[in-house]
């Protein structure tokens, strides 16, 4: 494994709760494993916590306009029914006084016949005060769940956040000095022990 510093990974990772807390548990591990072997566990469920960026879609790119999101792939070791949880984390610019801020997050579908492109996922309601921006997390287990049984349901979700005025505080593309503000999905799989402790 490449030998990388703690300050380049954070560099390189989105500025993010859980990929600090991520970052802080491997220093942990690293200093506990000092002499370089872990001890198998027969049996404990094991838990991996893989964090999925977004990437470019071309059903997104035939799209008019330029849509306010995303698309996830997905790797092949994710399967529907070892998710244990799926959060969607999104970055809200901050605002200048106490705002009540609307969030929707929306899953893309094909056009139906009345032109309908996307069908709701979450919506909530999230009161800010004014100073940095905040980063939140939205539940997304159960069409993560859906998205892994037909892959060819997944093209992509939008995301909105507006305040009372209509603004936009949803960073969707970062733009000058946003950098590691990207969405991205914090997705835990459990793998469950595939051998069995033998009795003496």
């Amino acid at each position: 494994a490449p030998n990388i510093s703690r300050d380049v990974i954070k560099q390189l990772l989105p500025k993010a709760p859980p990929l600090q807390e991520l970052i802080d548990q491997y220093d942990v591990q690293r200093d506990d494993s000092s002499d370089g072997s872990l001890e198998d566990d027969d049996y404990h469920a094991t838990t991996e916590t893989i964090i999925t960026m977004p990437t470019e879609s071309d059903f997104l790119v035939q799209m008019e306009g330029k849509p306010k999101c995303c698309f996830f792939k997905f790797s092949s070791k994710i399967q529907y029914n070892k998710v244990v949880k799926a959060q969607l984390w999104i970055y809200l610019r901050q605002v200048q006084k106490p705002t009540t801020v609307f969030v929707q997050i929306l899953r893309l579908i094909k056009p139906m016949k009345d032109g309908t492109r996307y069908t709701g996922i979450r919506s909530l309601k999230l009161d800010m005060n004014p100073g940095t921006g905040i980063w939140q997390s939205i539940d997304v287990k159960t069409v993560l769940q859906n998205w892994l049984k037909q892959p060819e349901s997944n093209l992509g979700i939008e995301i909105k956040a507006f305040d009372e005025n209509g603004r936009d505080l949803a960073v969707t593309f970062p733009g000058p000095g946003e950098d590691g503000l990207n969405p991205f999905l914090e997705v835990r799989v459990t793998d469950t022990p595939k051998r069995s402790r033998r009795d003496f």
